[in-house]
């Protein structure tokens, strides 16, 4: 029912602990792809040292992370999808049976918080306290008005609802899960945490670049006049944090 999909690229200190949280699911029946972008680095042997556990292996060059994040839905042959990329983590062993439950209740997006950590893979806390981001227990597309609320790594998705990525957009990742939002009959909440996230992804490294393609894409989504006002309001919001 489920395909849980690695995208990779010179990560070598990080990707094993992402396996190993993988490879250590109670109901270990679901697919597990590796697509990884030509690393340079031991990624690749890393990978191959877990070989006869993972379903596809894939090392080739990319256009980037969307990009690899769009094969690794092309490739996949589960109904339902779960990103967890190198470096982040499952953060229950129970997960994939949990998940399971609520996929057989028709679910088309299940959801839940996120524990976020450093490198060295040390709690920072969950996302919905840490961060402005508070977590809805009834959620809708239109709660995205002022930026991501589910990591990607806490978000699995009815394949069927999926669209691809714009590989060309920093935000992509916000784009993609309004639109599968959207999409989606059945919405649920799932009872505990499913990710840990590892900070310092590409949106954090081109700060800048990502901000501008976040107003993109909630312009595309709510319109440029109230973008403008949650704009302001989350503008508004950053100041007051960084005073207190």
């Amino acid at each position: 029912m489920l395909s849980i999909i690695t995208i990779t690229f010179n990560a070598e200190p990080y990707l094993e602990r992402t396996i190993q949280s993988i490879l250590a699911q109670t109901d270990q029946d679901f697919e597990y792809l590796i697509i990884d972008g030509g690393s340079k680095d031991g990624t690749l042997a890393l990978a191959n040292k877990y070989r006869d556990r993972v379903n596809v292996l894939v090392s080739e060059p990319d256009k980037g992370l969307y990009d690899a994040m769009n094969k690794g839905l092309h490739m996949a042959k589960g109904p339902y999808v779960w990103f967890m990329n190198a470096g982040d983590q499952i953060a229950e062993a129970e997960a994939v049976y949990k998940l399971k439950m609520l996929m057989s209740e028709g679910a088309d997006v299940i959801y839940s918080d996120t524990i976020m950590v450093d490198e060295q893979g040390q709690s920072l806390g969950l996302r919905s306290q840490v961060t402005p981001h508070r977590l809805p227990e009834v959620m809708h597309w239109s709660k995205f008005k002022y930026g991501m609320l589910i990591c990607h790594q806490s978000f699995v998705v009815n394949k069927a609802i999926c669209p691809t990525y714009d590989i060309e957009n920093l935000s992509a990742d916000i784009d993609w899960e309004i639109i599968c939002l959207k999409r989606a009959e059945k919405i649920s909440l799932y009872p505990g945490i499913l990710s840990k996230y590892l900070l310092g992804g590409i949106s954090q490294k081109q700060h800048r670049r990502s901000l501008a393609d976040r107003y993109k894409v909630l312009r595309k989504h709510f319109g440029w006049l109230p973008n403008l006002w949650n704009h302001a309001f989350i503008l508004f919001r950053a100041l007051g944090d960084k005073i207190k």
